[in-house]
């Protein structure tokens, strides 16, 4: 079975990582959010590429599900030391990343390249895609003004109340090579529990992406438990623009891209409503869709494939 995830951040990094575990015979193809990426100390940083890398490859912080495990903070002492930016954690290991990626692109590889090869080296099974190579930022609208993804991310804390969103370039950007086949040859599009407006949309903006989806079999699973997101900003960005968080604002954000979307068994209550989405025939299934650990990523994984057959099933 040939399946391509959408994936960003942390929770889409889970469940695609769960994915890549199933005993089963699985083509899994990632394609990953890159309007994150920015560049600090002269160095291009991917923060949702390298966290879907690190989970797959079993390198990840537990703890915090980005950044690397076992890692040690030398280098960013000593720029605290000389009063250096120091907003943006960055370990040991996890630079020697941004300096081998900055490195070579300065070479003239492209980011999809460096990823295949980065893939390799840390032994990871699924193809793993950039949404393109070319560098397309998102900005956040804010009650501060227009700021970089990461400005709003991490230096504030998430605190700007948010307007909107620009997805800059996005219309002039190309799909990374094996983007648009890897939707159109899957059997089943799973959207991972990202978050819509700055880890889907982003993908979802990439011209031809959107185009390609409307003909698959496209399952997506809820980053929104009781109208609360497991972490980040998605509910508090739905709420500040004017939508009442939850499982069942996802599904319409979604529209009629989703034929299957899958809540967790709280939200059960929302099930009908979800289902009008697009006039009744969205099929909504609710799962225990919280992964704390991998054996649950894998649970979850699982039944996500389940319910994936039964959709492809329905063609």
């Amino acid at each position: 079975m040939k399946v391509t995830a959408l994936a960003g951040g942390v929770g889409g990094a889970k469940l695609a990582d769960g994915l890549s575990r199933l005993d089963q015979s699985l083509d899994l193809t990632v394609i990953v959010n890159t309007g994150d990426d920015f560049s600090l100390f002269g160095l291009q940083i991917c923060p949702d590429l390298d966290t879907v890398c690190y989970n797959l490859a079993g390198l990840e912080n537990s703890q915090t599900g980005w950044g690397r495990n076992q890692e040690s903070w030398v280098a960013l002492k000593e720029i605290q030391s000389l009063d250096g930016p120091d907003w943006f954690q960055l370990g040991d290991k996890d630079l020697a990343t941004h300096l081998e990626r900055t490195r070579r692109l300065r070479e003239g590889q492209t980011l999809s390249q460096i990823t295949a090869d980065f893939c390799s080296s840390w032994g990871i099974g699924a193809a793993v895609l950039p949404m393109s190579d070319d560098p397309r930022p998102t900005f956040v609208k804010t009650d501060r003004g227009v700021l970089p993804f990461q400005e709003y991310f991490v230096r504030q804390g998430c605190q700007p109340a948010v307007q909107g969103f620009i997805f800059q370039g996005a219309k002039e950007s190309a799909p990374a090579p094996g983007v648009l086949k890897a939707i159109r040859d899957a059997d089943l599009i799973v959207i991972c529990p990202s978050n819509p407006w700055v880890s889907i949309d982003p993908i979802l903006a990439v011209p031809g992406v959107r185009n390609e989806l409307k003909g698959q079999q496209v399952l997506g699973v809820s980053p929104l438990i009781g109208g609360a997101a497991v972490k980040g900003p998605a509910a508090k960005m739905y709420r500040e623009m004017g939508v009442e968080p939850s499982a069942a604002a996802v599904a319409e954000h979604y529209g009629q891209l989703l034929d299957g979307f899958i809540i967790d068994n709280q939200d059960l209550v929302l099930a009908e409503q979800i289902s009008e989405v697009s006039g009744g025939v969205l099929q909504v299934y609710t799962e225990d869709i919280l992964m704390k650990n991998r054996e649950e990523r894998i649970r979850l994984a699982g039944q996500v494939i389940d319910i994936g057959k039964d959709l492809v099933k329905e063609i």
